[in-house]
């Protein structure tokens, strides 16, 4: 598996890759690679500011799985998404967004190549799920060769009344096994 993390701050998302094998410096895990199976993000996103009690929903650019492992059958993977929650101040003035207030839809493929079954997580903003916990976000399913398959997932902040304003900073991590 190999994480890649969005940096998230004034309600701002800085989309940053992990080194391979390796994990955002700010969480300890161990990685268990699948080789052949890669997953990349957009280098940076803005999802710009919004109001207490109002939602903010922007696309975060094209998240790429490309699976390179050739003829193995059945070649399969499953893609994830999830999010810690969002933080502004340090010490005790620190407030939080929680993730569970951060929606999240996959979208469909915008682009494949290879064959395969490609099953999209949440193709409309009716089936988004909130990223309180790991979410599938899309999958193989069956076929085999080489393959590629991109999407442009949204999220979706809903702001919380009485919100403090700040630059919140958190992460949302897609990876896929």
């Amino acid at each position: 598996m190999r994480l890649l993390a969005a940096l998230l701050g004034a309600i701002t998302i800085l989309v940053t890759p992990a080194p391979a094998g390796a994990a955002p410096a700010s969480r300890t895990v161990e990685l268990v690679r699948t080789v052949g199976v890669d997953i990349t993000v957009p280098a940076s996103v803005n999802l710009g500011a919004g109001i207490a009690g109002g939602t903010l929903t922007r696309q975060l650019g094209t998240v790429e799985v490309s699976d390179f492992r050739g003829p193995v059958n059945p070649n399969i993977w499953v893609a994830t998404v999830s999010a810690t929650i969002f933080i502004t101040g340090a010490g005790g003035a620190q407030r939080t967004i929680d993730n569970s207030r951060i929606s999240y839809w996959s979208g469909p493929a915008t682009r494949s190549t290879g064959g395969g079954t490609l099953v999209p997580g949440q193709v409309t903003s009716a089936q988004a799920v909130t990223l309180g916990v790991a979410r599938q976000s899309f999958r193989k399913t069956g076929g085999n060769g080489n393959n590629t398959v991109a999407w442009v997932p949204t999220v979706r902040v809903a702001i919380p009344t009485g919100i403090v304003a700040g630059s919140y900073r958190g992460t949302i991590t897609h990876s896929v096994a």
